[in-house]
């Protein structure tokens, strides 16, 4: 018997003589991809197919000075603004009053955390001709920094964000540290740098009235006008502008941050704004346009997205679903944050690692005149 079970494995083995004994074992539970026996035919490719991956559009637009200076969850940076200043006129022979500088300051909480745990068992590790868990724990890091960027950016934008802080669209009123300043509402934004259709006086049969989205559509090759419906994206960027200048933003090192439906809408209207049309580096980590109306331009998924999100081919003017955009300058928003437990051990239930670390960060709006923000559908 042990010789006919020997010369059936002579083709897979050609050291096998009479006289070996070939082992048999029962696959395991869980392990389909194990057969009978004591080989695979199994092979893993050393090639990782790989996940699209994007750096960090928060760490592009925010200023992240103080990331060094946290430990553990609790931990409170305290940051100094920048005093102002009075200029008073001067009279010959005048005596002279000195100012007495405001140290304001303000504090950035360390109050936010998320983690990862993901267990590889020895059997597939084993069976793997590639390291595994290194590959699982970069892709665990990665989520950490994307779940980073949309609780951030919907906090920068005045809103909550879904998978992990409750419902999209739900006004954001869980204020980090201090507000920066009195006029701020609970969102830390400032009412009049949020705008909305009534800043455009759009009519859909009756006049628009506050909160309601702009209804955008592109303005097309020989338009001269756009209809009292609707708004151009690039008006919309325009008048995003026009707001941060009249709260003296500079104008270096300011951002915009649209969805990829609003982007589509900018292309749809001119798309030599597009770098990659022309010869340029194309789409690389979100940024998009280098310099439009004096923004660095991204696009991000992690856009907040209220209701069903920008309704497409509608002309009414809606209050409830909508997406957003919001534009800004790299000073408006300092973030801290680090993955500072990355940690492995051994399953005591079972042959097996177990992966897991955390991720601490904190945020904190410090210039809300420095943040302006858009609610928007598309019209066609």
């Amino acid at each position: 018997m042990l010789d006919g079970l020997c010369r059936s494995y002579t083709y897979l083995n050609p050291k096998c003589y009479k006289g070996d004994v070939i082992m048999a074992f029962a696959t395991a539970t869980g392990y389909g991809n194990l057969p009978n026996g004591n080989f695979s035919p199994v092979i893993y490719s050393k090639q990782v197919q790989l996940a699209f991956r994007k750096s960090s559009t928060v760490e592009d637009i925010t200023n992240n000075d103080y990331f060094g200076e946290i430990a553990q969850m609790g931990d409170s940076v305290k940051i100094i603004k920048e005093p102002e200043i009075s200029v008073q006129s001067y009279t010959r022979g005048a005596q002279i009053t000195a100012q007495d500088l405001d140290d304001e300051d303000f504090s950035l909480n360390i109050d936010k955390s998320n983690y990862f745990a993901f267990k590889v068992d020895d059997i597939e590790e084993a069976h793997s001709h590639v390291n595994f868990l290194q590959m699982a724990s970069d892709r665990a890091a990665y989520r950490l920094r994307d779940q980073y960027d949309q609780e951030v950016m919907g906090y920068m934008a005045g809103y909550k964000q879904a998978s992990l802080h409750t419902a999209a669209g739900v006004v954001n009123d869980q204020v980090n540290g201090t507000v920066a300043v009195s006029t701020a509402g609970t969102d830390e934004l400032l009412a009049s740098m949020k705008i909305d259709a009534t800043d455009f006086s759009l009519n859909d049969g009756g006049a628009a009235n506050a909160g309601e989205a702009i209804v955008i559509i592109p303005r097309l090759p020989g338009a001269t006008a756009i209809a009292s419906t609707h708004a151009s994206p690039l008006q919309v960027i325009s008048r995003m502008s026009r707001l941060l200048d009249q709260q003296f933003v500079d104008t270096n090192g300011r951002w915009l941050v649209v969805d990829p439906v609003f982007a589509e809408t900018m292309k749809d209207e001119d798309s030599r704004l597009f770098n990659s049309d022309f010869g340029g580096s194309g789409l690389q980590n979100g940024l998009i346009i280098n310099n439009l109306h004096g923004f660095r331009v991204y696009v991000s998924n992690n856009c907040p997205s209220v209701g069903t999100g920008p309704a497409v081919g509608s002309a009414t003017l809606q209050s409830s679903n909508f997406g957003v955009i919001f534009a800004g300058h790299d000073s408006a928003v300092a973030t801290a944050q680090q993955i500072n437990k990355t940690e492995t051990y051994r399953d005591p239930d079972s042959f097996a690692d177990i992966v897991r670390g955390m991720h601490l960060y904190g945020r904190k709006i410090l210039r809300p005149e420095a943040i302006v923000t858009a609610r928007y559908n598309t019209g066609y």
